[in-house]
């Protein structure tokens, strides 16, 4: 089972905000997920995303599309993930 990390959309036309979820990379967009992992809502530019279970997803292997990994390299998710790589695979 090949995991994605991406966004669904929530809201009603023309407020938009996203979830953040983990998902089967052959389900639709607003399909079942496996994980919630946080919000964000582009009109406010908040975002809140879980990030020790965004790391967890990462490291096991879920790969996040480019708008998901834009929004967690903002957090520092990225750059733990990989600091936690190069650990893994010096150690």
């Amino acid at each position: 089972m090949a995991v994605k990390i991406r966004l669904k959309r929530i809201g009603r036309r023309g407020q938009p905000s996203y979830r953040l979820v983990v998902t089967e990379e052959s389900r639709p967009r607003g399909g079942g997920v496996v994980e919630d992992l946080g919000s964000f809502d582009p009109k406010q530019d908040r975002l809140e995303i879980d990030k020790g279970r965004a790391l967890a997803w990462l490291l096991q292997g879920a790969q996040p599309s480019e708008t998901a990994r834009s929004l967690l390299s903002r957090l520092g998710v990225m750059e733990e993930w990989h600091k936690a790589k190069a650990g893994k695979l010096a150690g």
